[in-house]
């Protein structure tokens, strides 16, 4: 098997979408700092995990070429 560049390229990419993802809910700090502490909870986790999503299809990308 030779090395293809897709598997670099894609590391690249998530990090990427992490620093936006990271950048996008730090925005929302200052309005979610005045809610309720358990609402400021499930926020947080919700958001910790939503960014996990489009990784599935990049990660298949990486691997295999294709999308599906």
């Amino acid at each position: 098997m030779t090395p293809t560049w897709r598997k670099p390229f894609g590391m690249f990419v998530i990090l990427a979408l992490i620093l936006v993802w990271v950048v996008i809910v730090a925005s929302f700090s200052g309005v979610v700092a005045r809610w309720q502490p358990l609402l400021q909870l499930g926020f947080y986790g919700v958001t910790g995990m939503i960014w996990i999503a489009p990784l599935k299809p990049l990660l298949a990308w990486m691997e295999t070429g294709r999308w599906r």
